[in-house]
């Protein structure tokens, strides 16, 4: 089930663009002003899409897609009674996917909604990995289980393994690409930094971590990842 959030402060806008998108069966997550949805945006969230009054008190939607921007590449819709070109550019410049304008029909809401839905499942394939029912988000570095919870975070170096990992699914990765691709010129790790990281994902994702089917160990080279 996708799951929308709505920064809204007209209250009767926000609880009809609610009630309707619920009984589209999205689960809805709304705010009132922008200060209290910004507290969320600058943590790991996971919502499928973002909707976004422009003028909001406290903090504007153009500032908090600025925010957005900076962790995630979650669809952003703005609505605003602002309509001119020069508005739906800047909104459009800073990251946003699509601008709708006050007063709207509700059944192109809808619609776009729908459309940036099915934009984003697309991206995500490209932005995540699944390792037997947990699913890693390269975006929001969360690892999910089949029931949607979150089971672990990681940090944007242990998600860049990972990411090297999808790409040369099935190769032997040397540890020395490793090192090239997460530490480049910054001080190099000791050997057994990368051997934990491969630990960390053993105890995550193998079901039995000491005889492991996805991350491999090739002696005297680097490692393996396989999902099969």
């Amino acid at each position: 089930m996708h799951r929308i959030c709505i920064v809204e402060d007209e209250q009767s806008l926000r609880d009809m663009i609610g009630l309707n998108l619920e009984l589209e069966g999205y689960r809805v997550q709304a705010f009132s002003d922008g200060q209290t949805a910004q507290k969320l945006f600058e943590q790991t969230f996971h919502f499928d899409l973002i909707i976004l009054d422009v003028m909001l008190p406290h903090v504007s939607g153009f500032d908090l897609c600025r925010t957005i921007r900076q962790h995630s590449h979650v669809p952003v819709l703005f609505l605003s009674a602002k309509g001119t070109t020069a508005d739906r550019i800047a909104g459009l410049k800073l990251g946003a996917n699509d601008y709708l304008v006050k007063p709207f029909d509700l059944e192109e809401l809808l619609l776009k909604v729908q459309i940036l839905l099915n934009g984003s499942v697309q991206q995500d394939q490209l932005d995540t990995l699944q390792i037997n029912n947990k699913t890693v988000n390269f975006s929001t570095f969360e690892v999910r289980d089949a029931q949607n919870n979150i089971l672990h975070t990681f940090t944007k170096r242990e998600v860049q393994l990972l990411e090297l990992f999808h790409e040369k699914e099935g190769k032997v990765v040397s540890r020395q690409e490793i090192l090239d691709r997460l530490w480049g010129a910054e001080q190099i790790p000791t050997a057994r930094t990368i051997d934990n990281y491969i630990l960390a994902f053993r105890k995550l994702f193998e079901p039995d971590p000491k005889n492991p089917q996805h991350f491999h160990s090739i002696r005297g080279v680097g490692y393996k990842f396989t999902r099969e």
